[in-house]
């Protein structure tokens, strides 16, 4: 798997201005490396999105970042800080939203959120929270009713409840239906708008091409590529794949320069026109999985 090396901040980009730095991260279980040197930087204000397969480490990365789980080699600092030896006082600046089951079972949702809300110096209103996660009409539910999809919503609106600089949002959208997936998203819009910091891990690529100024890809503990969605697997997005039909079989050419291709193609066809003529280009899921190792390096997937 070839890897990428993360580009450096822009110029004029000091120590205050990134979020979050992360050099060489080492993590292993059982002798089984999961995360094998990985660099990452996350600028102050920036939605960064976070993709990989199951078991690629993205979690891990996460719960490290958070001070919930110990690496094995590495330098991090969030927010200024070693997050090992994070203080309360650096806790109280972040927000998390991991895939555990949210606090206050017993508790109505109403409640839960007014009981949370004490924790925090300047806490967002419990009604702004119920209407920006779509759990207005569950307010009087207690927690432990709630589906599964409802449940996460409440672990955003808790996630999210004490204005944080930097919010962790760990596949917040799992379960939830399309409806609550578009207000989930309004919510980290108006979060990145207040200036907040998101690092998001999804496997939904149309969530990460909606709301993420940079998508990074774990693949065998690293990362492979780091870019703005539209931008991901630069090379891979070059080549093109021209098909047409011929004696009723399809025909197909992968190329960097497909107006060659094209060009050829028409100059020895004797009808003028070639029956079935598509050119094609990767478009974000294709380039995601030939990054992954999913599926061989050829090209295919939009229009071009």
């Amino acid at each position: 798997m070839t890897t990428t090396e993360v580009a450096p901040l822009p110029l004029g980009t000091g120590v205050d201005e990134a979020a979050l730095t992360v050099r060489g991260l080492g993590k292993s279980y059982d002798g089984r490396a999961v995360l094998d040197g990985l660099d990452l930087d996350v600028r102050r204000g920036e939605c960064f999105a976070l993709l990989g397969p199951n078991g690629a480490g993205k979690t891990t990365t996460i719960e490290i970042l958070e001070g919930v789980r110990r690496r094995d080699a590495g330098e991090v600092r969030v927010l200024g800080e070693d997050p090992a030896r994070g203080r309360r006082e650096w806790r109280a600046r972040m927000g998390v939203v991991s895939q555990g089951e949210p606090a206050g079972q017993a508790l109505s949702v109403r409640e839960a959120l007014d009981h949370f809300a004490r924790y925090h110096a300047l806490p967002r209103p419990t009604d702004e929270l119920l209407a920006a996660t779509g759990l207005e009409a569950k307010a009087g539910t207690r927690v432990s009713a709630l589906s599964g999809g409802q449940r996460r919503r409440l672990a955003v609106a808790l996630g999210v409840q004490g204005r944080p600089e930097l919010v962790f949002l760990d596949e917040p959208t799992t379960g939830m239906d399309p409806v609550a997936r578009r207000q989930f998203w309004e919510l980290v819009r108006g979060l990145r708008a207040d200036g907040t910091t998101v690092l998001l891990t999804t496997h939904y690529l149309d969530e990460a091409a909606e709301l993420a100024d940079r998508v990074g890809v774990i693949a065998e503990g690293r990362l492979v590529d780091v870019a703005p969605p539209a931008e991901l697997g630069a090379d891979l997005r070059r080549r093109a794949t021209v098909s047409w039909l011929e004696g009723g079989a399809r025909r197909q050419v992968v190329t960097e320069r497909p107006a060659d291709v094209l060009r050829d193609l028409l100059a020895t066809t004797t009808r003028g026109e070639l029956p079935g003529l598509t050119v094609t280009r990767p478009g974000l899921e294709d380039v995601y999985l030939q990054l992954v190792g999913a599926v061989p390096a050829t090209a295919g997937g939009d229009p071009a």
